[in-house]
């Protein structure tokens, strides 16, 4: 596998020195928001994460590699190039034998986390099943990636333009452990609430950390999920956002956008009809999010864990 990795010499010698190493997807820098505010979030992510202790790998594809932790001059490359690539599973092999550059989504991300020997990786929220999926079977791939490989991930939930309900059920079917912190109620992306009942609940990273090392040391592989909920002072209610998502869904459906480019038209859609205020929350929840990857993964490393 490491034909295929390059890792920056800074995670290297922390994975090399069992130091907590987070990894971070980029699809969030070439379709998740616009320049500059991808470039400015992909650097402040990175900085929550070592103001927390950890060292932030940023992954991406690049010159026929995939790429584990980025320069400065290499993210920013990412948040201006237009001809991007959003790298899930089934594009890895053609966009690394073409040597494209590639932007990694939530399944690429882990999987490529999982070669470098990373056990935490986190995102702001993980596709699941779209709406509609009884008619059109559109499902993420994050979901098969998330049963498969053995990476916890951190997110707000399951972004609430999808199925939140058959998303949680799916997971079930998987044997994914869902664990939201801090309350019994699973989140949904730009919003603490859902009205759906967590899985899981706990209320500490140590015990996530525990958990975590008890999954894989009994050989049940595959991921946990770990939701992460917004702050509800930086949440918008779900009731408001549910009108911008079905107006948006609508509107994707009017233009015939499907498939990959299905998500990042709803959430630029959303982004523009919030006045930003979609934005604005997308932020502060990848950047709590990274600040909690990286307490979990400090604690993930405690021999008393």
């Amino acid at each position: 596998m490491h034909h295929w990795l390059n890792i920056h010499p800074e995670v290297n010698t922390a994975l090399s020195e069992g130091k907590p190493v987070v990894a971070l997807e980029s699809t969030i820098i070439s379709h998740g928001m616009p320049w500059p505010k991808n470039v400015e979030t992909a650097l402040q992510v990175e900085q929550e994460v070592r103001n927390h202790g950890a060292i932030p790998a940023t992954i991406a594809i690049l010159d026929g590699k995939c790429c584990v932790g980025l320069t400065t001059q290499q993210i920013e490359n990412l948040g201006k190039a237009s001809e991007v690539w959003k790298v899930s599973l089934r594009d890895m092999p053609y966009v690394i034998a073409k040597k494209l550059i590639g932007a990694t989504t939530v399944a690429a991300t882990m999987r490529i986390a999982s070669m470098a020997g990373i056990r935490i990786f986190v995102t702001g929220g993980i596709g699941g099943v779209h709406r509609g999926a009884t008619r059109n079977m559109d499902i993420s791939a994050d979901l098969t990636e998330l049963g498969n490989t053995s990476v916890a991930v951190v997110s707000a939930g399951v972004k609430s333009i999808l199925d939140i309900g058959l998303t949680l059920e799916y997971l079930e079917t998987l044997g994914v452990p869902v664990v939201t912190f801090g309350q019994d109620e699973f989140p949904s992306f730009y919003s603490s609430k859902s009205s759906f009942r967590s899985p899981l609940r706990m209320d500490s990273t140590m015990e996530i950390a525990d958990m975590m090392k008890t999954k894989w040391s009994m050989g049940l592989d595959g991921a946990l999920l770990i939701a992460n909920p917004v702050p509800e002072a930086l949440e918008v209610k779900p009731e408001i956002m549910e009108k911008h998502i079905e107006a948006a869904i609508e509107a994707a459906n009017t233009t015939g956008v499907s498939g990959k480019d299905l998500t990042p038209f709803l959430l630029k859609y959303i982004s523009e009809h919030t006045e930003g205020e979609s934005l604005a929350a997308n932020i502060a929840l990848i950047k709590n999010n990274a600040a909690f990857g990286a307490r979990l993964a400090v604690d993930y490393q405690r021999p008393s864990c």
